[in-house]
């Protein structure tokens, strides 16, 4: 799977690298990766959802002013895991 070329070529590349180190470490994002790579998503399929998570992630931290908390994403995970 490829990364859409549409839209701002810098912030592609400058949210690669946290997707790759927020799919392994952030346990909001590995917890989505987890099934992706169970359904056999390619790789670079799995970065580019942990890059919008990861965007979806801070817009909402700066929309709301408030300190970002993972316990908040997980409760939503859980009730898609139903879908």
């Amino acid at each position: 799977m490829m990364i859409s070329r549409v839209g701002h070529i810098a912030a592609r590349k400058s949210l690669c690298m946290p997707g790759m180190v927020a799919k392994r470490h952030n346990p909001v994002i590995f917890s989505m990766a987890k099934p992706l790579e169970k359904k056999r998503l390619a790789p670079k399929g799995i970065v580019g959802a942990s890059m919008r998570r990861l965007v979806h992630i801070i817009y909402g931290a700066i929309k709301s002013g408030q300190p970002f908390r993972s316990d908040i994403p997980m409760a939503g995970l859980v009730i898609q895991e139903g879908i």
